[in-house]
C-alpha cells in the first residue's frame, strides 16, 4: 500500500489497534515495541489472520525505528497502563518520559508525519509530544473525545433501548473525571437526549461516562483497549482518507473556547492535514463552567510536567 501507519507500543491498546487498521485495510502496519519478540510475534498473527479476514495489509513488528520511516501517521499508546485505584494522571511521571523519548524518534525518521497520542494522562502528553516534536498544532493529536463520546453514545443506546447507529454524543474538556459531556448536544436519530429521559438518568449517564475507564480497570485490572483502539482507528482513517470527519479531539487551542496553550478536548475536522478546523459551539453557563473546571485540572497536569525531569 502506499500509505503506513506505525503504531508504538505492541499491548493490547497497541496491538488490537494493528488489528482494526490492518482488517480495515486502511494501510500497512508498523508495530513496534521495546520487548523483542512481542511486535515480531504480534505482527506475525495478524499477517497468518489476513488470508480469513481477506486483506492485503503488510504487517511487521520491530523493536527498532527505522522500519518506521515515512510513516503518515504515528499512533502513541506505549506506557504503563493503569491499574486498579490509580487515576490516569498518577501515570504521569513515567509515561512523560517514554512519550518523549517515543518522539525524538518519531521526528527523526518520520518528520512529515502526524503524531495520534493515546498514553495517559493523555492531556499531558500531548504536551509532551507537541514540545518534542516541534511540529505545527494540526498535526499533533491526541485520541480522547472520541473515546468518551463512544462510551457515552453506548450508554444512551443500552438506556433506550434503541440501535448505537442512531446515537450522537459530545464529549468536551480533558480526558479524565472532569470531562464535560454534552447532554444537550446528544440525540438519538437527531432527537436530544434531554427530550428522551428524565434529568436524573442523564446524570447517570454522564457520570458512567466520565468514570468509563476506571469501570473497566475494575474488572480487567488493566487499562481498556478495545474501544480505545477503535477510537483512534477512526482518527486514522479520518486522515488518510481524507474524510473531514467531525470528531471530538484533544487539541492545542490558541484562543478557542477562551484558552490558550492547552491540549483540550474539542470538535474538530480532520482530514489529510490533520486537524484542519477547530469547531466552536455555543455553551450555556454551565457548561463553561464545567468546561473551566476540566482546562484547570489539565493545566494543573501541564504544570506539573515543568517539575519533571523527564
Amino acid at each position: 500500500m502506499d500509505r503506513k501507519v506505525t503504531v508504538v507500543g505492541a499491548g493490547n491498546v497497541g496491538a488490537t489497534t494493528a488489528q482494526r487498521l490492518a482488517e480495515k485495510d486502511l494501510c500497512d502496519v508498523v508495530l513496534i515495541d521495546i520487548v523483542e519478540g512481542v511486535p515480531q510475534g504480534k505482527a506475525l498473527d495478524l499477517t497468518e489472520a489476513a488470508p480469513i479476514e481477506k486483506h492485503d495489509a503488510k504487517l511487521t513488528g520491530v523493536n527498532s525505528y527505522e522500519a518506521t520511516e515515512g510513516s503518515n501517521i504515528v499512533i502513541i499508546t506505549a506506557g504503563v497502563p493503569r491499574k486498579p485505584g490509580m487515576s490516569r494522571d498518577d501515570l504521569i511521571g513515567t509515561n512523560a518520559g517514554i512519550v518523549k523519548g517515543v518522539t525524538q524518534q518519531v521526528v527523526k525518521y518520520s518528520p512529515q508525519c502526524i503524531l495520534i497520542v493515546v498514553s495517559n494522562p493523555l492531556d499531558a502528553m500531548c504536551h509532551v509530544a507537541f514540545e518534542t516534536s516541534g511540529f505545527p498544532k494540526n498535526r499533533v493529536i491526541g485520541m480522547a473525545g472520541v473515546l468518551d463520546s463512544a462510551r457515552f453514545r453506548a450508554f444512551i443506546a443500552m438506556e433506550l433501548d434503541v440501535s448505537v447507529e442512531n446515537t450522537h454524543a459530545f464529549v468536551l474538556g480533558g480526558h479524565g473525571d472532569t470531562m464535560v459531556p454534552l447532554p444537550r448536544y446528544s440525540t438519538v436519530a437527531g432527537i436530544p437526549i434531554t427530550e428522551l429521559m428524565t434529568q436524573d438518568r442523564i446524570d447517570a449517564l454522564v457520570d458512567r461516562t466520565r468514570n468509563g475507564g476506571a469501570e473497566i480497570v475494575k474488572f480487567l485490572t488493566t487499562s481498556a483497549y478495545y474501544a480505545p483502539a477503535s477510537a483512534v482507528v477512526e482518527m486514522a482513517e479520518s486522515i488518510l482518507k481524507d474524510k473531514k470527519k467531525i470528531l471530538p479531539c484533544a487539541v492545542y487551542l490558541q484562543g478557542e473556547y477562551g484558552f490558550n496553550d492547552l491540549f483540550m478536548g474539542v470538535p474538530v475536522k480532520l482530514g489529510a492535514k490533520g486537524v484542519e478546523e477547530i469547531i466552536e459551539i455555543k455553551l450555556t453557563d454551565e457548561e463553561k463552567k464545567a468546561l473551566q473546571h476540566s482546562a484547570d485540572a489539565v493545566q494543573s497536569l501541564k504544570d506539573a510536567l515543568k517539575s519533571l525531569k523527564y
